[in-house]
């Protein structure tokens, strides 16, 4: 296992304004997490697909239940919301009753969520896991989204970044630098709370996380990839995230059940990293 220990040296924090380096293109995904029907997926996405189809300059992603993935991806074929799973297995195949492999999410979704700490709470999920998770999307062509953060009694006692260091470490480990890898920093103690860390930690937080990557793989692909804010995200409290410039969009729960909440969330960050909110 990675020693998970403190990177000294964190770059200094860029100051609200939310413009992006001119590499990264902002991301707001939707985690519907273990919500909605079939029938209610559909509709969901339904509602919210011709405006957010309208918004120029931000990735969009639904990740919607396993069971809708076919259903959501004909909604959206033709759009230019994309589509991601929640989960997969770590295995090609094999005798995993239940499980969903790589193979199947390749060519129905383009990204898929791992190592979210509800995952790691409830399902024991370790860093080595998800690594090996990484690898093999990876090798499936699909785009990882990284969940890593912070616990309430880590934050208490100070160990943030030791904390974050080592998942980066473990769930990196012997992957080759790339850029089609998305980070989400979600602090547990924020995740379905409604309580949120502020803009300036969260950003702050951030700066550490390319620091840890570029110490891992190399500054600039660090400087390159796409990392977003989740915990508690909602179209009150976006713009106070957005507005930082290490901040490139948005894993978004509950507010993504809301359409009308899921799409305010989207247009702000197409306005504020400089897209358009509108076709």
């Amino acid at each position: 296992m990675n020693e998970r220990k403190r990177i000294p040296d964190t770059p200094a924090l860029g100051k609200k304004g939310g413009k992006l380096h001119s590499k990264r293109v902002p991301l707001v995904a939707g985690n519907w997490k273990m919500n909605t029907t079939l029938v209610q997926a559909t509709s969901l996405a339904r509602n919210m697909l011709g405006e957010l189809d309208g918004v120029n300059g931000v990735e969009k992603v639904l990740c919607p239940p396993f069971i809708s993935l076919a259903a959501v991806h004909e909604v959206l074929r033709g759009s230019s919301v994309k589509l991601g799973a929640q989960n997969m297995h770590f295995e090609e195949k094999g005798a995993y009753t239940g499980e969903v492999s790589p193979a199947m999410l390749a060519g129905l979704c383009e990204f898929v969520i791992l190592g979210h700490s509800e995952r790691r709470q409830h399902f024991g999920e370790t860093d080595q896991i998800v690594n090996k998770k990484i690898v093999l999307a990876l090798k499936n062509k699909l785009r990882p989204i990284l969940c890593i953060g912070e616990r309430l009694e880590d934050k208490k006692s100070g160990k943030t970044e030791e904390i974050i260091a080592g998942q980066i470490a473990g769930g990196l480990d012997s992957v080759d630098a790339t850029r089609e890898i998305v980070i989400a920093y979600e602090p547990v103690w924020a995740i379905g709370t409604g309580i949120s860390a502020s803009g300036e930690k969260a950003a702050a937080t951030i700066g550490f996380i390319r620091h840890a990557v570029g110490r891992l793989w190399n500054s600039n692909v660090a400087q390159d990839l796409v990392v977003l804010y989740g915990g508690s995200v909602t179209g009150s409290n976006i713009a106070e995230f957005i507005s930082y410039p290490e901040i490139d969009g948005a894993l978004v729960g509950g507010a993504s059940l809301q359409p009308s909440e899921f799409v305010s969330i989207v247009s702000q960050t197409a306005a504020i990293k400089g897209g358009s909110a509108g076709s």
